[in-house]
């Protein structure tokens, strides 16, 4: 192949000068001679049959694959940004090849065997779309795991021209892998004018110009799947379930409403002008140019692909997937989640902390496969070491030792080590028990993944886009100030101090886990060719979840508290509380003396201290306060809030 492509640059840099004297509207004879073309033509065997509605990523290899001029697909500063090595190391290019998908189908119909052709087909539509289509097109009633081995179309993957024949009809109105694809020999690009005869003469393909080839419509058949439920009595149930809506997810955003399409993220413009098509010197430059990083979030399979692409047949090179990867590690880190961290003090015997998570992306976080969960860590530990509090603990195996058997509810408030929050979708069977095999999904047990910011209940897309469980209650998920659409959580950690004293340092991460050990055990405990060749792969690989992001307080000091159970000192009132003014009056039964009170801020930190007996005080400006009143019965903490 090698050879060929040096050839094919070598010929084409013969017409170049030739190709200079003639507009760009001329046909192919402007730049090549007919002997020029058929010899072309003969060793890259192109242009491809007119029975043949997609070209494999190779056809377009040739123009828009590394340029060996170093003029083409380079950026600004001279990096290589070309389409065809961006793409191939990416989920995209080998969804047909992945082995976690290919076991998971074979698991799927190992459960419910009578629908083999079923499930094959539905999931070929999305993984393998260029061949599943064709098959359907010219008659066939299903397209199967077997007619995928045997057809270099559909092992493609979703490959340049799937997205680039995807028709304009009903754009954004599709789903579940039903796609509306152009059967003329066009593909559609999005720059005005393009410029054709290379295309047309050895592809066999004619470029055209449209908006909707930037459109999110375009991603919506595949993002949004609905699956026919089956009964675990192994009938049809004649419901559906939504398994993932990525894109409905998006509709209700305001990335929507601001024009931030998925192309906008996952293919990141360069708005410096980008010549397109290599081995062309006269051609200019064309902007905004997108990336075909096709970032998502999976940095555990495209490390497993990297480390077995020659058995699994991709070509990706392994600097290819160390792009690939990087750039999806900075997705997950940098631009997902951002999260803030705040101690509120101490009273009685409790500490309070609130950690906010703020999903950045387009739809709900996580999304798409409902394996994928976030799952907080939350650490308290001495200034000697010592651990006061540990919630989210994972083993060596990255099983969350703490996780309900079947699923862990959504928390508000966590306050014992064996709450953990995880933010997922959870599906349950017709008898409601929590399943992973996805043609039982029935009903959604569980769904509090982060919403983006201006998801609301009201919006049309909310019933395939709904919040399932505990976080319907929770007056702070997606909701600030009262306000819907904050696209946030706050999870608010109430931590036994033990009778500790001293400094402490808490730490709150978030982990992202693409396959987590809870969703793949029961797929693992079965045995077919493709589960076992994954589980190979997978028992050689570290399938450590992502740390997307960590917050740390390294400033907090417990302060003494000594509690009693003397029922008088339950009469002590601080009021107003919260204050609008800062001042505040004590209420104190005639049993208790006052003997003395002391001041804290947020942090522990001493403000003032009164060896009176005070009745009133004012703070000095806005915040939360704790006040320690020492008394004849014992000592007693009041937490004040002064308002802005």
């Amino acid at each position: 192949m090698k050879n060929k492509q040096l050839l094919f640059g070598g010929l084409i840099g013969l017409a170049v000068l030739a190709a200079t004297f003639f507009p760009i509207g001329h046909k192919g004879r402007a730049f090549h001679t007919e002997a020029e073309l058929g010899l072309l033509r003969q060793i890259m065997a192109f242009p491809i049959d007119s029975s043949v509605i997609f070209p494999t990523a190779q056809a377009c290899q040739g123009c828009h694959g590394h340029d060996t001029n170093h003029y083409a697909l380079v950026d600004f500063f001279g990096n290589d940004v070309n389409m065809f090595d961006d793409w191939r190391a990416t989920m995209m290019a080998n969804s047909a090849k992945d082995p976690f998908w290919r076991a998971k189908v074979s698991h799927e119909i190992l459960v419910n065997p009578a629908f083999k052709n079923e499930i094959e087909s539905k999931c070929t539509s999305c993984h393998a779309p260029m061949g599943h289509y064709t098959a359907l097109y010219r008659g066939h009633e299903y397209y199967t795991m077997e007619d995928l081995l045997q057809d270099t179309i559909g092992l493609d993957g979703v490959s340049c021209s799937t997205c680039h024949k995807i028709s304009d009809l009903q754009i954004g109105d599709l789903h579940s892998g039903n796609i509306n694809f152009d059967t003329n020999r066009v593909v559609y690009g999005p720059y005005p004018l393009p410029f054709s005869p290379p295309m047309a003469d050895f592809v066999g393909l004619t470029p055209l110009f449209s908006d909707h080839i930037s459109d999110a419509g375009l991603c919506a058949s595949c993002h949004t799947l609905l699956t026919d439920a089956i009964g675990t009595n192994g009938q049809p149930t004649g419901t559906t379930f939504v398994e993932q809506a990525t894109y409905h997810e998006w509709l209700n955003s305001d990335f929507e409403t601001d024009n931030i399409t998925c192309q906008g993220c996952h293919m990141p413009r360069l708005e410096e002008a980008v010549v397109i098509s290599a081995n062309y010197l006269f051609l200019e430059g064309r902007s905004p140019f997108g990336l075909h990083t096709l970032t998502g979030a999976n940095t555990f399979m495209l490390q497993l692909m990297k480390e077995y692409r020659e058995q699994l047949g991709i070509d990706a090179l392994p600097e290819h997937y160390d792009e690939t990867i990087a750039a999806t590690y900075d997705m997950l880190q940098n631009q997902s989640l951002y999260t803030s961290l705040e101690w509120q003090g101490v009273e009685q015997d409790t500490a309070y902390f609130q950690l906010k998570l703020t999903n950045r992306a387009g739809h709900k976080f996580p999304s798409g496969y409902p394996a994928r969960r976030l799952f907080i860590e939350f650490v308290v530990t001495t200034e000697t070491g010592d651990t006061l509090f540990h919630s989210g603990r994972y083993n060596s195996q990255y099983e969350l030792v703490d996780e309900d058997a079947g699923v862990e509810p959504h928390y508000d408030v966590i306050s014992r080590p064996e709450q953990v929050q995880i933010y997922e979708l959870a599906a349950g069977d017709d008898n409601g028990q929590f399943t992973v095999v996805l043609e039982y999904a029935y009903t959604t047990l569980k769904d509090n993944r982060l919403a983006p910011a201006g998801f609301t209940l009201s919006d049309p897309v909310y019933d395939t886009t709904r919040i399932v469980g505990g976080a319907l209650q929770d007056a702070d998920f997606n909701h600030e100030n009262g306000v819907e659409g904050s696209g946030s959580d706050i999870l608010h950690f109430h931590i036994p101090t033990q009778g500790y004293a001293g400094p402490v340092e808490v730490t709150a991460r978030a982990y992202y886990h693409s396959l987590p050990p809870k969703w793949l055990a029961p797929v693992l405990a079965a045995s077919t060719p493709q589960i076992d060749t994954f589980r190979h792969m997978l028992n050689t690989m570290d399938n450590a979840p992502v740390l997307v992001a960590e917050r740390s307080l390294t400033d907090v000091e417990f302060p003494i508290v000594e509690h009693t159970r003397d029922i008088a000192l339950q009469e002590v009132k601080v009021f107003p509380n919260p204050t609008r003014d800062g001042k505040v009056q004590l209420t104190i039964p005639e049993a208790v003396k006052l003997k003395a009170a002391v001041l804290y801020d947020e942090k522990g930190r001493q403000l003032r201290e009164w060896n009176e007996d005070i009745r009133s005080l004012s703070l000095p400006e806005a915040g939360v306060y704790f006040l320690r009143l020492k008394t004849n019965k014992g000592e007693v903490v009041k937490k004040v809030v002064r308002m802005d």
